[in-house]
């Protein structure tokens, strides 16, 4: 008992497509696709932003430790 069989998800389809019309339907998924597509973009944009400003920290860090070694040099 419960549960949704294939014959009832078929039903519901048929009525979908009866009620909204395929160029409607397909107009949807394309838009939804879109939106996926632009979440994907923007979360992969943050993700190599995050990486540039790292790899900036990084040189930044390296940077100051050769200035550092330098200093310790002169003075020596």
């Amino acid at each position: 008992m419960g549960g949704i069989s294939i014959w009832q998800l078929l039903i519901i389809a048929l009525i979908v497509v009866l009620l909204f019309g395929t160029k409607k339907l397909r107009s949807l998924g394309g838009d939804l696709g879109g939106a996926v597509k632009g979440f994907k973009n923007a979360m992969s944009s943050e993700e190599e932003k995050k990486a540039l400003e790292d790899t900036k920290a990084e040189k930044t860090a390296q940077s100051d430790e050769k200035k550092s070694e330098s200093k310790d040099k002169e003075q020596a």
